[in-house]
């Protein structure tokens, strides 16, 4: 290894079988919207309550996990706190001091770490595969740190993938709300012209889909395929190949080169790099920024 979506609030209450009676001077009386559910704040051993974050907050800017998977190992029972197993992700915490996981003692968050990944085809951006298919954990180096994938690249896509040790930081990359560009470039199968790719500027639906802003140009043709290239900030499931395959061309080849500021360069599949730490700073400060 070298170095180098916000929450909505409640529903409006269910209207009942009658209308309310009007107030005096022709106005409805509205009942209030319930305000927002309470915060589950674990007790300390004295019984005062607890301020802080989410328990899952904190333990995904640890790196233990993501939060949705955090979310699943307290329903599993696998967490506690001061030897109490946890019942809610909800749970406020000031700091990690007496939680453990399956029984360790978890330590507190470190600075965040990212690392830029060339992944090869053929492997899978996941923990692990039920049916035995490789995964990239399979192909990373065995001095990296606990890390976990921003978003993710299938199978027999290649090229640029982000991996951090902060789960946080990995959520915020990952919202659409930040608006994080990705390039690809595709070789394709079949004909499409400059003109149709130009349309996709304004976004697309497929099948109910819809797919936001995208900016497509034509690179060349080799062959029977074409070279395009696309950037895009949803990065929804498949995006690129269910665009490209709308407008009649096979993707046979992905690659994605670009992710935010980060470029893959001309780095061989299997190569991972660390961001240096002022440059990570000055990225996490622009995402700060646009979320605002």
């Amino acid at each position: 290894m070298t170095t180098a979506n916000g929450p909505r609030g409640p529903r409006r209450p269910p209207r009942t079988g009658s209308a309310t009676a009007p107030a005096p001077g022709g106005r409805r009386n509205r009942q209030r919207r319930p305000g927002p559910a309470p915060q589950a704040r674990q007790p300390r051993e004295d019984g005062t309550p607890r301020e802080g974050d989410r328990i899952a907050k904190l333990l995904a800017r640890a790196g233990i996990a993501s939060r949705r998977d955090i979310e699943r190992m307290i329903a599993d029972g696998r967490i506690a706190l001061d030897g109490e197993t946890v019942t809610t992700p909800a749970t406020l915490l000031g700091s990690l001091r007496g939680v453990t996981v399956d029984g360790n003692p978890v330590k507190e968050p470190s600075q965040a770490r990212l690392f830029l990944f060339h992944k090869p085809a053929g492997f899978l951006t996941t923990a692990k595969d039920p049916a035995g298919r490789p995964t990239i954990y399979d192909r990373l180096p065995g001095d990296l740190p606990r890390v976990m994938p921003v978003g993710r690249l299938d199978l027999n896509t290649e090229g640029l993938l982000l991996l951090t040790t902060d789960g946080e930081f990995k959520r915020q990359l990952e919202l659409p709300a930040t608006g994080v560009e990705r390039t690809y470039r595709a070789r394709a199968f079949g004909e499409v012209s400059q003109a149709q790719l130009e349309e996709l500027i304004d976004g697309v639906e497929i099948e109910g889909m819809r797919y936001g802003k995208i900016d497509a140009n034509l690179e060349r043709r080799t062959g029977a395929n074409q070279w395009i290239e696309m950037t895009l900030t949803e990065g929804k499931n498949r995006e690129v190949r269910r665009v490209l395959d709308y407008l009649g061309v096979k993707v046979n080849r992905l690659i994605r080169t670009r992710y935010g500021p980060f470029v893959l360069g001309d780095s061989k599949p299997g190569d991972v790099v660390e961001v240096r730490q002022a440059d990570l700073s000055k990225f996490r400060k622009d995402l700060e920024k646009r979320g605002k």
